[in-house]
């Protein structure tokens, strides 16, 4: 398994552990001492990711509110609350990622999500996913397009 791929899957279960018990259980866990003990215990003695998923974890958590602000903004028909624990979370990451990020082609962000998606949500996740991220990933590339034309127009 590639080495970022594996960093996004432990931020996800990162993330999704932070989320359930802030939100489910009212317990508010410092976000690094989860990393850090999902990466103790299940990370594989070689693994070069750890930096990225530490950047990928608290990076969602220092932009929450905007990531978020996304959320609502591209799934409009689905309250933040109850999309499932995971789909949020793998949206969480994707539109750091893109949003903020930017070291990935947004393509492969959008296509990784899909697959973390699929591997640990449920029969539709990715398709939510798609959808989300696609809509962002979308109005990025309109708002590039106006900001490079000359009359800030968009090109057909």
């Amino acid at each position: 398994m590639p080495q970022r791929h594996l960093a996004r899957t432990f931020a996800l279960q990162a993330l999704a552990e932070w989320d359930f018990n802030k939100s489910m259980l009212k317990i508010n866990l410092e976000i690094e001492e989860i990393i850090e003990r999902n990466l103790r215990k299940a990370a594989p003695s070689n693994f070069e990711g750890k930096n990225f998923s530490k950047e990928l974890v608290e990076g969602v958590v220092k932009n929450l509110t905007q990531i978020n602000d996304y959320i609502k903004k591209y799934a409009p028909q689905w309250p933040l609350e109850q999309i499932t624990l995971v789909d949020r979370n793998i949206i969480r990451l994707g539109i750091f990622e893109l949003i903020f990020l930017k070291q990935t082609p947004p393509k492969v962000i959008i296509n990784e999500a899909i697959e973390i998606a699929k591997t640990f949500g449920e029969r539709t996740s990715g398709k939510f996913v798609n959808g989300v991220l696609g809509a962002i990933y979308e109005d990025i590339k309109i708002s590039s397009k106006k900001i490079n034309s000359p009359t800030g127009e968009t090109s057909n």
